[in-house]
Parts: C-alpha cells; structure tokens; sequence
C-alpha cells in the first residue's frame, strides 16, 4: 500500500477538468461526507472528509502530503463521486444503509499502476458516531475504477468489472486454504464458480470487441441499439449464472458455520450482485431508454 507515495507524484493541474453538474441529492451528500483511506506502506489512514487524519497518528511524510496536495486530495474525492454517478449504482443501490449512516462513505483507493493513475477502489458506508470506536463494523458496497487521466470509460466500464471478478475468485481460492477446516471438501464448488467466471471472462472478450467502445444515439441506428442492447444482455445472462453458483456455496458455508471464510464469499457475491445491477441499470437500462427515444423521434 503506496497510495500516498504515489499520489504525491501528481499535480493537480496536469490532471483534466472534471465536468460540474454531474451530481444529485444522494451524491452530493456522500461527497461532502466521504473519507478517504490511503496507504503509506504498511499503514492505512482514514481522512475525514475536510482531509484530516483521523487514525492513526500521520507521521512527518504523511503531513507534508497534507500540506502540499490538499488541492489534489479534493479533485479525488470529485471525481470518485463523479464515477460513482456515471459509471456505478453503488450508492444506488446501497443508498438504504447510506443514508441511514449520514452519507458516510469510506473510499479505500489501492493503486493499480505504477505512474499514480489508476486505482481499484472499495466502498463501505458506517455510522459515524462509530467510525473509530467500532471500525471493524463497516459495511462493504461494493468496489469501482478509477483512472485519473481518463475518465471516459469504453463498454461501459464492463471490461474491468468483469477482470475484477476473475482477479477476485484467485484471491478467494488462496484464502481457502487457510480459512477453510477442509478445502478440498468444497472443491466441486470451487471448480464451478471457477468454471463459471471463466465462461463470463471468455464471452466478455468476444462480445466487447464486437461492440463500438462509445455509443453516440445521435449517429446509431435503433437497430444497432437493439443489437447491442441484446449481446449486452446476453452477457449479464453469465453474470447471474455466476451469482447463482456463489450463493449455493455461500449457503452450504453458512450452514456448515464456516464462519472464518464465508464472509469473503459473502463480499464477492456482492460484488457480482452490484454487476448485475450495474447491467440492468445503467448498460441495459441506458440502452433500453435510447431505443426508446430514437423510435419516438421517428415515429
């Protein structure tokens, strides 16, 4: 964990403008209310959202950071937000637990390159009256991608969303072997979700690179629409196949009290849960609107 280090390579006005206006109610709520986590090596801190460090003690490296990028630290929280609105349903769809603690949303970047560019980013909500005396106590929402330079996301954003699932079922495999009493009594369920991801990931890759990366409804015709709406929709087809799969095994651990491991099967089912949300809404939602307002534009 290096995020500070590697921000601190950046200026904050070599970065492009963010667009103003993109946010609602909800939004801009969890903007002014979110903290940001960073890692200096093997310490995380918790910034309040007015960039404070609110644990543990910063040491000299980590104020200076403070002093000298306070301008970037809020472009970040900016276009996290801004990422969330166009290209999530996170707070969408976990806006229950938002809103009931105060729009307090804790965004923990981890950074995916080595030129502080992009960066995986885990979301979890938590009262605040709470947040330090009972950390551990934090909901997860789920996890996005950011890239800094480039915030115009092709397909959709589909293509990272779909390799974080395939990253995420490696990391839950090595877990196993640890948490589990017996792994290898699960091993067919193992191979299945396994199985399962790589159909989504293989399929991904053939209908993404059949699909233009950007759509413009003012230049396509509502039969390409269609088209693409449907192969969008046939991909989200192996999503639920996929979560259908995590949340039989997810059972049998909770019935078997493998209390040690479920809860990472728990989050990773989360995770597959937000994309099928993510297709409905926004990929097949968005599209489905469009087709709608072309035919409506010409008769």
């Amino acid at each position: 964990m290096n995020e500070i280090d590697e921000l601190s390579k950046l200026d904050v006005k070599a970065l492009p403008a963010l667009k103003p206006g993109l946010l609602d109610d909800l939004h801009q709520k969890v903007l002014k209310n979110l903290h940001l986590e960073l890692g200096a090596g093997p310490v995380l801190y918790l910034f309040s959202p007015s960039f404070s460090v609110l644990n543990p003690e910063p040491d000299e490296r980590v104020g200076d950071f403070l002093v000298k990028k306070e301008a970037l630290l809020a472009y970040l929280k900016e276009a996290l937000v801004q990422s969330l609105a166009v290209y999530s349903v996170l707070l969408d769809v976990n806006s229950y637990f938002v809103e009931q603690n105060s729009h307090l949303v804790l965004a923990r970047l981890q950074d995916k390159d080595a030129e502080a560019r992009r960066f995986e980013v885990k979301y979890y909500t938590h009262a605040p009256h709470e947040l330090l005396s009972h950390y551990e106590d934090k909901i997860y929402i789920g996890r996005d991608f950011i890239d800094l330079f480039n915030f115009r996301r092709k397909h959709f954003g589909v293509r990272e969303l779909i390799e974080s699932l395939s990253d995420q079922n490696e990391v839950l495999i090595d877990r196993a072997q640890s948490r589990l009493k017996n792994a290898l009594e699960y091993k067919s369920y193992f191979q299945e979700i396994k199985e399962s991801v790589g159909e989504l990931a293989a399929e991904s890759r053939t209908v993404l690179e059949s699909l233009p990366p950007h759509i413009d409804p003012a230049k396509c015709p509502v039969s390409d629409l269609i088209d693409i709406n449907a192969q969008y929709r046939a991909l989200n087809h192996f999503v639920i196949e996929l979560h259908d799969a995590v949340a039989e095994f997810e059972n049998l651990l909770r019935f078997r009290k493998e209390a040690e491991f479920v809860r990472y099967v728990t989050k990773y089912k989360k995770d597959v849960t937000n994309l099928i949300s993510y297709f409905n809404i926004r990929v097949n939602g968005d599209l489905s609107r469009r087709i709608l307002e072309s035919k409506a534009r010409h008769g």
